[in-house]
């Protein structure tokens, strides 16, 4: 037997170190080779890293959130077939250490044998009698305190059941009529009389719990506390009619065939990008040590998709040069591999302008935090049908609020709002996304 300590590889051109975000394995557990043992997290991506040899793990770097630079160890496994014996002192003292922890269970072992040895037989002992049944109880609300019989109370089930959730025991509450209803227990809450009622909520309180901060919800806190801290937000935020373009989209719907079906924002990504090359300064990105904004000829859109392990942005590239079908698709493809955790470094960075959407929950406004170096965030809300007065004429109307967020060392408010006004005639007068 011999030990085979794992370091960590090169994993990224660049990557000095990387964060434990899951172990597979624990000291003591069996492993065979290419079984995986981690997953390790850089600025780029998740890694999977698995073991070189098979054997039992005797020692793992650390614990779920710390951080290890690329060469040291990071799991050491005992094993017959390990290439490369470790240094002479680690060597020796791993071995004294596991020899100590043999010792141990082999005394142990012998202690529970000689244990086993010394003990005298025990005379067989006829178990004892069961006891008589307890005489059965008659039903709780039937019962007064001193087990004279009571009155069986009478209610529905409905009522019965806002009882028992309420913590309530209807023999206390007085009935006006042949049974108890809502009314009589609305009542009998209502005049004080109801103390011992369960508070609300009660069946809701949970323990305390203290969660480490650790891997992809790490950093996105980076992400984010960065972009407030260097970035001088300001949100803007203007009402668009979606009724034309709603009834375009259903129309569109109708008439897919096999192609994905549509949502509002691959349209929405046409209006973007259509309106974008009078507004070079949105599609841009500001490195403010160097000085330098680079305004982008490519609109590489980021989609900020919501997965269980928090905010990723997987990109559509040259999104200006897909249709409606396209970007559909890509919006579905990038977004499941966002989800399933399968999307590739590439397909999560080089971002020139964001798109965020909440769907059917987005509010009434939102103020999104832009996505460092981005310069600009564009945030749809929810699509809500209200009155509008139109040539004098009460009709209904599909509305939707539309936010951005901009870094106001290089947009000025006046842009964001021609900008935001330019998109707005798109979307109102859908027939032109699709014109020359």
């Amino acid at each position: 037997m011999s030990i085979y300590t794992f370091n960590l590889p090169d994993i990224g051109e660049g990557i000095a170190e990387a964060e434990i975000v899951a172990w597979h394995v624990k000291v003591g557990d069996q492993v065979e080779e290419d079984d995986q043992i981690a997953d390790m997290m850089t600025d780029k991506a998740t890694v999977e890293m698995e073991a070189p040899v098979s054997g039992t793990v005797v020692a793992v770097a650390g614990e779920e959130g710390d951080i290890i630079a690329i060469g040291s160890m990071l799991v050491q496994i005992e094993s017959e077939d390990a290439g490369a014996a470790p240094e002479a002192e680690e060597g020796q003292g791993k071995a004294a250490a596991i020899a100590s922890k043999d010792d141990v269970v082999a005394a142990g072992q012998a202690s529970d044998r000689k244990e086993k040895n010394n003990e005298e037989p025990k005379a067989a002992v006829a178990p004892p009698p069961a006891p008589d049944p307890a005489p059965e109880q008659p039903p709780t609300d039937v019962m007064a305190a001193d087990n004279a019989p009571l009155a069986k109370v009478l209610a529905t089930p409905a009522v019965r059941k806002r009882a028992a959730d309420l913590g309530v025991d209807l023999s206390q509450v007085k009935a006006q009529g042949e049974h108890i209803r809502h009314s009589d227990l609305d009542a009998y809450l209502s005049y004080g009389s109801g103390q011992g009622y369960r508070p609300a909520g009660a069946s809701q309180k949970r323990d305390d719990e203290t969660i480490k901060v650790i891997g992809m919800r790490r950093k996105i806190a980076q992400n984010m506390a960065e972009s407030k801290r260097h970035i001088p937000h300001f949100s803007y935020v203007d009402e668009i009619d979606m009724t034309a373009l709603e009834d375009m989209r259903a129309d569109l719907n109708a008439n897919r065939g096999d192609r994905p079906k549509l949502t509002m924002l691959p349209l929405m990504i046409v209006a973007i990008c259509k309106s974008l090359p009078q507004f070079p300064m949105l599609n841009a990105t500001y490195d403010d040590e160097a000085g330098l904004v680079t305004r982008h000829g490519a609109v590489h859109l980021g989609m900020a998709t919501q997965t269980d392990q928090g905010l990723m942005v997987p990109v559509i590239r040259d999104a200006q040069d897909k249709n409606i079908w396209q970007l559909a698709a890509d919006i579905g493809r990038l977004s499941a591999a966002a989800r399933d955790g399968s999307a590739k470094a590439d397909e999560l960075s080089g971002s020139t302008l964001t798109l965020t959407s909440l769907g059917p929950l987005g509010g009434i406004a939102t103020t999104p935090v832009i996505q460092r170096p981005q310069v600009a965030i564009i945030g749809p809300n929810k699509i809500v049908e209200r009155p509008m007065i139109i040539d004098g004429e009460i009709q209904a109307r599909k509305l939707m609020n539309l936010s951005i967020s901009c870094d106001h060392r290089v947009v000025d408010g006046y842009d964001a709002a021609s900008y935001v006004q330019a998109l707005k005639h798109l979307l109102e007068t859908p027939v032109l996304l699709f014109a020359d």
